[in-house]
């Protein structure tokens, strides 16, 4: 087999691979004697069947398997043998002409083949501690956790219908119809909804004005949304709600107490308390991590710089494009409306892109050098957690993982990264900071830099 390199450019490969036909016909005639005893024809005993006669029969099919093991093992075989790791699967090229392809299965010409890919290019780990992180971390108070309990509570009051008006703290249960310039407006509306009054679960000023309803009244509420509402399409702007009251109940303030533990399947209360402490923690842990893995991966991509694979690139930038015009449409919103064009939105992402694919080759490569694993157990937790997002069809999302090397690597990534991400905080530089949730959940402009392309 000859192997040579017919392009070395940036990070640009492309191979041409020769196996000589003399080579393919040895291949050939071994997989023919090994078939020899195994096949029964007519008019032979078994094992006594002509070479020549198998070569008629199975030559072409026998050619045509070792063609196809070969384009599917020597491309792997031939980048170990390189010392290269390509960025994707290399792309073969074979001959595309029939008479060609014929002489090549009857052992008449050399069998060529070409490779095409992108290498991911060497990386010379720096010295990790000389990264500096904030970590901040936010106190607890008791009354936040009473606050939280007390919520639980009201969700375990038995509501019964009552006689009069609505009071804070009743129930209603109502249609309701919402329109904005006498339109019904999308998610505007609603049969047999219930709504604590007081809840705050409601655009604000609704609830208030539904206090001291009956059941069979109709009342038109009206109020405003607010500037920075979710649905752009609806910030800002009146809206009249056509409500009919179809129930008033209300409930006895719920008790915190040790029996409301019991009830929520808790021993008692400082256990139901420990417990909610524990959740609220774990909460606000989350955002702290997820400051904590910016600002690394922010000095990371001060620290490294080099080209990346353009097949990488394209492909996070692609993903990442889909997911911007998906939320412009469902927002309602066009590139003017950001306050840029569209050719500048592209480019900015593509830098975006650019900056997750390099910190993910760096986190990669950090991970491989501390012998980061994922265990089967994570793997097989991460696909219980996609089976759940699909209840009804778990046999058919299994089945494509399994059969979907590309989709199993999907799970492990993230999880890898985040292992990796554990790792370098033993290494580098963090001091804790007590601050406020308030503080803590102050969002940054650039949330996107905390995701790079394992994850």
């Amino acid at each position: 087999m000859q192997v040579t390199e017919t392009l070395s450019e940036g990070l640009k490969r492309e191979i041409k691979v020769v196996i000589p036909a003399s080579d393919m016909e040895a291949r050939r005639n071994e997989r023919l004697a090994e078939t020899k005893d195994r096949v029964r024809i007519n008019g032979f005993r078994p094992g006594k069947v002509p070479m020549s006669h198998l070569k008629k029969m199975y030559g072409k099919s026998i050619m045509a398997e070792l063609v196809n093991e070969l384009v599917r093992d020597k491309p792997n075989e031939i980048l170990s043998e390189r010392g290269e790791k390509a960025a994707t699967q290399p792309e073969v090229n074979m001959t595309e002409d029939e008479s060609e392809a014929n002489e090549i299965l009857d052992a008449n010409k050399d069998f060529e083949f070409s490779l095409a890919y992108e290498v991911i290019p060497p990386i010379e780990l720096k010295d990790m501690s000389e990264v500096k992180v904030t970590r901040q971390v936010v106190e607890i108070p008791q009354e936040e956790v009473d606050e939280q309990i007390r919520r639980i509570a009201d969700n375990t009051r038995a509501f019964e219908t009552k006689e009069g008006a609505a009071e804070k703290g009743d129930r209603v249960t109502m249609d309701f119809v919402g329109k904005i310039d006498s339109e019904p407006f999308e998610g505007g509306s609603a049969e047999n909804h219930e709504l604590v009054l007081g809840s705050g679960t409601f655009i604000p000023g609704f609830e208030d004005q539904l206090e001291g309803v009956k059941a069979g009244d109709e009342k038109r509420v009206t109020v405003t949304f607010p500037e920075d509402y979710g649905e752009a399409s609806l910030a800002g702007k009146e809206a009249v709600f056509d409500v009919t009251v179809k129930d008033v109940a209300s409930a006895p303030e719920a008790e915190i107490d040790d029996e409301l533990a019991t009830k929520l399947g808790v021993e008692s209360l400082d256990k139901l308390r420990e417990l909610v402490r524990g959740q609220i923690e774990s909460q606000y842990g989350q955002m702290t991590r997820q400051k904590v893995k910016r600002q690394i991966l922010d000095q990371l991509d001060e620290m490294y710089r080099f080209d990346v694979p353009e097949t990488l690139v394209e492909a996070e930038f692609q993903n990442i494009w889909r997911q911007v015009n998906t939320d412009l449409e469902q927002a309602g919103k066009t590139f003017e409306d950001e306050e840029t064009t569209e050719e500048e939105a592209r480019a900015e992402y593509r830098k975006l892109a650019e900056r997750r694919v390099r910190l993910g080759l760096v986190l990669s490569e950090v991970g491989e050098k501390a012998g980061v694993e994922v265990s089967e157990q994570e793997m097989q937790q991460a696909l219980q957690q996609q089976l759940q997002q699909f209840p009804g069809q778990e046999q058919q999302i299994y089945q494509y993982f399994q059969q979907n090397p590309g989709a199993i690597a999907s799970l492990r990534a993230p999880i890898f990264e985040e292992k990796t991400v554990d790792h370098l905080l033993g290494e580098i530089d963090v001091t804790d900071e007590t601050v406020s949730k308030e503080e803590l959940m102050a969002e940054e402009d650039d949330d996107e830099r905390a995701s790079t392309a394992a994850g």
